[in-house]
């Protein structure tokens, strides 16, 4: 009998440019004229993507503006920020570079990587956001706010009434002894066909069945948890595996290729607990402090998740984007969830989507 696997995810990103002005001029300024300013370029999430990831150099931090379909640059000087308006981009003159921002982020990661604590640039604000969830009281509280002082304005500390948690639980979609976790995206390695979840689940389940006591489907190979979040578990008998997600409601999602996130990109997750959800991405880079131990490199979203949707996928269209690692907060009241990219796990683990 064939079982057929579906997973879940979607992208956006961006391209850089050189800059070339010309100018004229009289010697009366009644008689100069203006060249016209670069006109801002309407953009898809995709192309606003690729548009960002060559506008890096010299920036710091952009997001996409899904109302206006424009990218915004940040940018600390006027010489950048003609460089972004060249491009097509609007630029927006900041107070922080992007060096200030990754220092603050260094000396958070050594003075307050406390556990139930997170933090990510945000290109909105600026500014690195420290969230600390309900378990960070007393003695953690006073040490996160003594360090997060001393780094001025370039950090603001937020609350959360939840517990960041890695979002595993016994129960559902694809199962081991002794957890449920949601298939992320079929990958291929060698022409052979694997499983793409979150690490965390690979830990803890050697062998994966699509039915709770069923048999097995599928066996971990490879799985990082702390540090990343990623586990690729190689199918082990006659299991179809559509590059597909399951949106849940009698249909599915092609995927076609991995894309990288962007600020403010429009984005869905489908977990085998709460099914499909949909958020904007709020932060790239993000460190989250799980009790487990430390995850880097993650996309932070207003996403909500719930336990045993860990590994289920986050995409925009056809693009595979992330994997659901863990947050905080539930889909009654909504939530803060963190996705490991997928280019990252594919590229470590010599997988591809298909």
């Amino acid at each position: 009998m064939k079982h057929r696997r579906i997973p879940h995810r979607r992208t956006i990103l961006a391209s850089a440019g050189a800059l070339a002005l010309a100018a004229t001029a009289t010697v009366t300024l009644a008689n100069a004229h203006a060249a016209p300013a670069p006109s801002v370029a309407t953009l898809s999430p995709a192309a606003a993507t690729t548009l960002a990831s060559q506008l890096k150099t010299g920036t710091a931090g952009a997001f996409y503006d899904a109302k206006a379909q424009k990218l915004v640059v940040n940018v600390v000087d006027e010489a950048s920020a003609a460089a972004v308006r060249a491009k097509g981009a609007e630029a927006r003159i900041v107070k922080h570079s992007m060096a200030q921002l990754d220092a603050a982020r260094q000396t958070l990661k050594t003075g307050a990587t406390i556990p139930g604590t997170a933090w990510a640039m945000d290109p909105k604000a600026n500014k690195v956001v420290v969230t600390a969830d309900r378990t960070v009281t007393g003695a953690k509280l006073d040490r996160l706010t003594k360090v997060a002082k001393g780094l001025g304005d370039t950090v603001e500390i937020r609350h959360s009434q939840g517990e960041f948690k890695p979002l595993i639980a016994g129960g559902d979609a694809i199962w081991g002894s002794s957890a449920r976790c949601s298939l992320g995206f079929n990958v291929t390695k060698g022409g052979q066909p694997y499983i793409l979840t979150a690490g965390h689940c690979g830990n803890a389940v050697q062998e994966w069945s699509d039915q709770q006591g069923g048999q097995t489907i599928a066996t971990t190979e490879d799985s990082k948890f702390p540090g990343n979040d990623y586990s690729i578990a190689k199918y082990t008998g006659n299991t179809d595996h559509p590059s597909e997600v399951d949106l849940y409601n009698g249909s599915t999602q092609k995927i076609t290729k991995a894309a990288e996130a962007t600020v403010g990109e429009k984005v869905q997750r489908s977990g085998s607990t709460t099914q499909v959800h949909d958020g904007t991405v709020k932060g790239l880079n993000a460190t989250v402090n799980y009790q487990e131990g430390t995850v880097n490199g993650l996309i932070d979203t207003d996403v909500c998740a719930e336990p045993g949707d860990s590994g289920g996928a986050l995409f925009d269209g056809e693009s595979a984007l992330g994997l659901t690692s863990g947050g905080s907060g539930d889909c009654t009241n909504g939530g803060e969830t963190f996705f490991q990219p997928v280019p990252a796990a594919l590229q470590a683990t010599g997988t591809q989507i298909g």
